[in-house]
């Protein structure tokens, strides 16, 4: 059982509601898709989602590390031949 099931899924929102070239929000970095209707979309749904913000956290922060801009949220699956940090 995953640590996400044993507790109620919080809403991930910050409170920072712009959406980035990409349509992510900056804050959050969901999709318009993702935000809409968050407390009514069934529990594994949720949990999905959050599992691909914390991989979006994960490539938006190595992109910046690397100089890169947050084109790393242009998508959920890395391209097929990625570089050093996987974009």
């Amino acid at each position: 059982m995953d640590q996400l099931e044993l507790f109620d899924l919080p809403n991930p929102c910050i409170g920072v509601c712009q959406s980035n070239n990409r349509g992510y929000c900056m804050g959050c970095l969901r999709s318009r898709d993702e935000r809409f209707n968050w407390h009514q979309k069934p529990a594994a749904e949720r949990a999905r989602i959050l599992k691909l913000l914390e991989q979006r956290r994960a490539r938006r922060d190595a992109a910046r590390l690397a100089g890169k801009p947050d084109a790393s949220l242009e998508a959920d699956q890395p391209p097929s031949t990625p570089d050093l940090f996987g974009f």
